[in-house]
C-alpha cells in the first residue's frame, strides 16, 4: 500500500510539474500577445500622435505657398517616405498644373526637365481619385517609365486632397524606407493627413481671396486719388500695369491700346527686360488677341500662352513668351473716347491661379485703364479750352481796342495829309500804309487766334509758307487775305492753290533778285484770285514759255486762267483766277 501510495504521489507529481509547465508556455505566449498589443497600442498612439501634429503644423500659416510645402514634408514623414509630391489639378480636372516635390534637390530638377502633366500612373490618379499602394511602379501597366536623371523609385503611394468636395490635388510619395512597401495603416494616415490637409488649402485659398480684395481695393483708391487730380496718361497705365501684376503675382502684365490696325503697348511691367516693349507697335489681328474680338467682350483665359505664340511663330518677336504659361486677356470697356485695348496678365510657366477670380481681377483692371484714358481726354479737352477761351480773349481785345485806335489813328494822320507841308506829306502817307499794312496783320493774327494752333487754314497754310521764304528772299513777304479765304474756297483745290503760290515764290527767288514781294489772295463772286507780285528784274519771253508752263497746267486744271504781266514801275505780278462754285 505504501508503495503504491508513493507511485499514485509520483504520478500526480508529474502532472502537476506538466501542467504547470504548459501554463507558463501559455502565460508567456498571452504575455507576448499582450506586450504585442501593447506595442501596437504605443505605436498607433505615436502615429495618432504624430498625425495631430502634422494637422497642426500645416495649419500654422495661411500662405498657400508654404503650406504646400508643409503638406508634402509631413506626409513623408508620416508615412516614413524618402520622396513625395503634391500635384494640383488644373480647372479643366485633366491634367496638373503645379508639382510641389519633396527629397529632390534643384539641381536634381533642373536634371530631370519639365514637371510631369498626369500622365501615366500620376494620371490614373487623376481619373479615379481614390488611395492607391503599389509593391513597383514598374510592373503597373500604366507606367509611362522615369526620364533620365530621374532617381529610382519603386513603392508607391497615391492620395487625393479634396477641397469641399472637389479634388484639388493628389498627394505622391514612393520610397518607402528600408525598401519595405506602404502598408495600410500608412495609407490610413496619409488619407487623414490629406482631408486635413484640404480643409487648411481651402482656409488658405479663402485668405488668399480676402487678402487680395482687401489689396484690390487699396489699389482702386490710389488709382482713383491718381486720375483726381492733373495726371499723365501713361503714367496712369504704368501703374495699373503695375498694380495687376503686384496682385495677381503674375511674371507681366500690360496694357495694350488700339492705334487704327495697330495695336500698341502703352504700358509694361515685367522683369527689367520687358521695358523695350514700351511704345512698340503690335498687328491688332495677333492670333492671341484676336482670339478675344469673336467674344463680345468676354475675358479670354489662354492655358499655355507659350504654345499659342510658338504655333503662330510670334516667338520671334516676342521670345520671352516662351516662359510664360496661363495667360488672362481683358478688352478694355467701351467709352466715350472709343478707345479699344486690352489689359494682358500672364503668369509663369507652372504657376497656379485661379481662372475666376484672375479674371475678374483682370477686367477690374480694365475698366481702370479705360476711366484712365476718359480721365486724361477729358483733362486734355478742358485744358484746349481753357487756351481757346483765352485766345478769344485776346482776340476780342485786339479787334475791339487796337485796331480800332490804329484805325482812328490812321484816319487822323490822313487828315494831317492836307495840312502839313509837301516834304512831310510823303512820310505821313507811308506811316498810314504802314498802320493799314499792321491792321491787316492784326486781323490775320485774330483769325488765327480764333481758328487755334491744331486746325488747317487756307490763311494759317499761306502764313506758314510765306514765313518758310522769308530766310531764301532775304525778306518777308507781305500776305493780304480779302474775303472768307478759309469757308468759301473748296478743300480740293487749296493744294493747287497753295502750289501756285509756292512756285511763284521760288521764281522769285531763283530769277527776280527782288528787294519786296507780296502775296494777295481774294475770294469774292465765286472766284479765288491768287496774285504775287515781285519788283526785281521782270520776266523775259523765254522763260514766260518755259518756267510758267507749270503754274498754266495748275490754272486749267482748276478751270481757271493764268495772267502774267509787268508790275510797275519794274518786276512781275503772276496772277492765277479758278472758280471756287
Amino acid at each position: 500500500m505504501a508503495g503504491d501510495s508513493r507511485a499514485g504521489r509520483g504520478t500526480w507529481d508529474e502532472g502537476a510539474l506538466e501542467y504547470a509547465g504548459l501554463s507558463r508556455v501559455r502565460l508567456d505566449a498571452l504575455l507576448q500577445e499582450l506586450l504585442g498589443r501593447v506595442h501596437e497600442i504605443m505605436e498607433y498612439q505615436d502615429r495618432l500622435r504624430a498625425l495631430l501634429d502634422a494637422v497642426v503644423g500645416i495649419g500654422a500659416d495661411l500662405d498657400l505657398n508654404s503650406t504646400l510645402d508643409r503638406i508634402v514634408g509631413t506626409a513623408c514623414e508620416l508615412a516614413d517616405s524618402r520622396y513625395g509630391a503634391l500635384g494640383v489639378v488644373g480647372p479643366d480636372g485633366k491634367r496638373l498644373v503645379r508639382f510641389i516635390t519633396h527629397g529632390v534637390s534643384d539641381d536634381e530638377i533642373a536634371a530631370i526637365g519639365p514637371y510631369p502633366e498626369g500622365h501615366g500612373i500620376l494620371g490614373l490618379l487623376i481619373e479615379h481619385p481614390e488611395p492607391i499602394r503599389m509593391h513597383d511602379l514598374a510592373e503597373h501597366p500604366r507606367s509611362y517609365g522615369f526620364p533620365s536623371n530621374h532617381p529610382p523609385m519603386k513603392s508607391f503611394l497615391g492620395v487625393p486632397i479634396r477641397t469641399r468636395e472637389h479634388v484639388y490635388g493628389n498627394l505622391y510619395l514612393t520610397e518607402k524606407t528600408g525598401g519595405a512597401d506602404f502598408t495600410e495603416d500608412d495609407e490610413r494616415t496619409v488619407t487623414a493627413l490629406a482631408a486635413a490637409a484640404g480643409v487648411v488649402i481651402d482656409n488658405a485659398r479663402l485668405y488668399a481671396d480676402t487678402e487680395q480684395r482687401r489689396r484690390s481695393h487699396e489699389v482702386t483708391a490710389e488709382i482713383t486719388q491718381l486720375m483726381l487730380g492733373e495726371f499723365d496718361a501713361d503714367q496712369a497705365l504704368q501703374l495699373i500695369a503695375q498694380r495687376c501684376r503686384e496682385i495677381s503675382r503674375a511674371q507681366v502684365s500690360g496694357v495694350l491700346i488700339t492705334d487704327g490696325d495697330e495695336l500698341v503697348v502703352r504700358a509694361i511691367d515685367g522683369p527689367a527686360d520687358y521695358g523695350r516693349y514700351v511704345g512698340r507697335r503690335l498687328p491688332a489681328g495677333l492670333p492671341v488677341l484676336g482670339q478675344v474680338v469673336p467674344n463680345d467682350g468676354q475675358v479670354i483665359v489662354l492655358e499655355d500662352l507659350a504654345q499659342v505664340l510658338k504655333d503662330s511663330g510670334g516667338l520671334t518677336d516676342f521670345p520671352e513668351g516662351s516662359a510664360l504659361g496661363r495667360t488672362t486677356i481683358a478688352p478694355l470697356p467701351a467709352g466715350g473716347a472709343g478707345t479699344g485695348g486690352f489689359v494682358v496678365v500672364a503668369l509663369e510657366q507652372g504657376a497656379s491661379n485661379r481662372v475666376t477670380e484672375g479674371a475678374d481681377l483682370v477686367r477690374m483692371f480694365a475698366g481702370q485703364a479705360t476711366l484712365a484714358l476718359e480721365r486724361a481726354q477729358a483733362q486734355r479737352d478742358r485744358d484746349a479750352l481753357a487756351v481757346l477761351e483765352d485766345r478769344d480773349r485776346i482776340a476780342r481785345d485786339l479787334h475791339d481796342l487796337v485796331i480800332q485806335r490804329l484805325f482812328a489813328t490812321g484816319l487822323q494822320l490822313q487828315g494831317m495829309h492836307r495840312l502839313a507841308r509837301p516834304e512831310h506829306q510823303d512820310r505821313l502817307s507811308r506811316a498810314v500804309d504802314d498802320i493799314d499794312t499792321t491792321i491787316h496783320d492784326l486781323r490775320a493774327a485774330i483769325f488765327e487766334l480764333q481758328h487755334g494752333p491744331e486746325s488747317t487754314s487756307l490763311r494759317g497754310d499761306l502764313q506758314t509758307m510765306v514765313s518758310e521764304y522769308a530766310e531764301a528772299l532775304g525778306f518777308r513777304p507781305r500776305l493780304t487775305c480779302t474775303g472768307p479765304v478759309d469757308t468759301a474756297v473748296p478743300a480740293e483745290i487749296r493744294p493747287q492753290l497753295l502750289a501756285a503760290v509756292r512756285e511763284s515764290l521760288s521764281n522769285v527767288v531763283r530769277h527776280a533778285h527782288a528787294s519786296q514781294a507780296t502775296v494777295e489772295v481774294t475770294v469774292g463772286s465765286g472766284v479765288v484770285v491768287t496774285r504775287v507780285a515781285d519788283d526785281g528784274v521782270g520776266i523775259g519771253a523765254t522763260n514766260r514759255r518755259s518756267g510758267l508752263r507749270n503754274l498754266a497746267e495748275r490754272a486749267e486744271a482748276l478751270g481757271g486762267t493764268l495772267s502774267i504781266i509787268n508790275n510797275d514801275p519794274h518786276g512781275t505780278v503772276v496772277e492765277l483766277t479758278a472758280p471756287t462754285d
